[in-house]
C-alpha cells in the first residue's frame, strides 16, 4: 500500500485577488464567502481536500493590505502567520491588473520562506494570451517563483495543473480530518460567515467593513426544525438603519437569502432569526474583536 500524503497550503495576495473563489473551486463547496469588496475573509480558513492516498489543506488567508484600525492588523497578522505554518505557499496575483506596491510588500516577505512558492496568476479569462508573457516575465525577475500557473477560478481554467502540482510537494503525514471534512471550522462560525456574506451583498457600500455577526445559539427543540439566533453588529445607527430597511424589508431579504446556504450547508431545514446591534468603533477595541471571533492564534 502506498504511502499516505498530506500537508497545508496557503493562498497569499492582496484583497480580491480571488483566493476565496480558488479554495471553494478545489474543495468543490462553499467555504469562504466571496464578495466584490475587499477584504471579504477576515479569519484564516480552512478548506480540505482528500483524496485515497492524500489529504490537503488549503489556508485562505486575509488579503493583505496597510491596516487602518485593530481588525487590519489583526487580518494582516493572520495572513503571514500563516505563511510561517504551511508546506507551500501559493501566492496568486490577478492577470488583469499590474504588479503594484501591495505585491512587492508580500514578495519581499516571501523571499524568506524556506517552503515552495508558487506563482498563481488568476483571472486569464480577462486578458489577450499575448499579455500574459510579459506580465510572468515582470513577476518572475522579483523572486524565484517554484512555478507559474496561470488559472481562472472562476471558469476552473488549468486547476488540475495546480492541483497535481500541489499534491507532489506534500510530504508524507497523517490523515488529519475525516474524509467527508470539507472545513475545519465549527457550524458556528460557518453560519456567521454566511449571513455576513449576504449583509456584504444586499448593503451600501458604507455598510461592509463595519459588520460582524455573531450567531448566540444553535438549538434544536423536539420535533422542530433548528433555531439559529445570529446578531449583526454594526458601528454607527445609520447603519442599523440600512441593514433593517424600509418595514424591516432588507433584514427579511438577508434571511432569506443566508438561510438557503446554511440549509445547503448543514443538509436540513432551519428556522433564522436575526437582528441588528449597535455596537460603536467595535473594530479598534479589543475586547470586542475576541468577542466577535478575531482572536490571535495562540502560537
Amino acid at each position: 500500500m502506498s504511502e499516505f500524503h498530506s500537508g497545508f497550503v496557503a493562498l497569499i495576495g492582496r484583497p480580491n485577488v480571488g483566493k476565496s473563489t480558488l479554495l471553494n473551486q478545489l474543495v468543490g463547496e462553499k467555504v469562504a464567502i466571496m464578495s466584490d469588496k475587499a477584504q471579504t475573509t477576515r479569519n484564516k480558513i480552512q478548506g480540505i481536500y482528500t483524496t485515497e492516498d492524500s489529504q490537503i489543506v488549503f489556508v485562505d488567508t486575509p488579503g493583505i493590505h496597510k491596516p487602518r484600525n485593530q481588525l487590519g492588523d489583526f487580518m494582516v497578522d493572520m495572513a503571514y502567520s500563516a505563511i510561517r505554518e504551511v508546506d507551500v505557499i501559493l501566492f496568486m496575483v490577478p492577470a488583469d491588473q499590474k504588479r503594484g506596491t501591495g505585491d512587492d510588500l508580500i514578495i519581499e516577505r516571501l523571499k524568506n520562506s524556506d517552503v515552495p512558492v508558487y506563482l498563481i496568476v488568476n483571472k486569464i479569462d480577462r486578458v489577450h494570451p499575448d499579455q500574459l508573457l510579459p506580465f510572468i516575465e515582470d513577476y518572475s525577475k522579483q523572486m524565484d517563483f517554484k512555478e507559474v500557473i496561470p488559472i481562472s477560478a472562476t471558469n476552473g481554467n488549468n486547476l488540475e495543473t495546480l492541483m497535481e502540482a500541489v499534491t507532489a510537494e506534500m510530504p508524507v503525514g497523517p490523515q488529519f480530518y475525516p474524509e467527508d471534512q470539507i472545513t475545519d471550522h465549527p457550524e458556528y462560525f460557518v453560519v456567521s460567515e454566511l449571513v455576513r456574506e449576504k449583509v456584504l451583498l444586499l448593503t451600501r457600500d458604507e455598510v461592509p467593513h463595519s459588520v460582524a455577526v455573531v450567531v448566540e445559539s444553535m438549538k434544536k427543540p423536539e420535533g422542530e426544525k433548528l433555531h439559529i439566533r445570529a446578531a449583526i453588529i454594526v458601528e454607527r445607527d445609520s447603519q442599523k438603519g440600512i441593514i433593517i430597511g424600509k418595514g424591516g424589508k432588507m433584514l427579511r431579504i438577508i434571511g432569506q437569502k443566508a438561510r438557503v446556504d446554511i440549509e445547503h450547508m448543514l443538509g436540513e431545514k432551519i428556522y433564522l432569526e436575526l437582528w441588528v446591534k449597535v455596537q460603536k468603533d467595535w473594530r479598534d477595541k479589543k475586547v470586542n474583536l475576541q468577542d466577535f471571533g478575531y482572536k490571535k492564534d495562540e502560537y
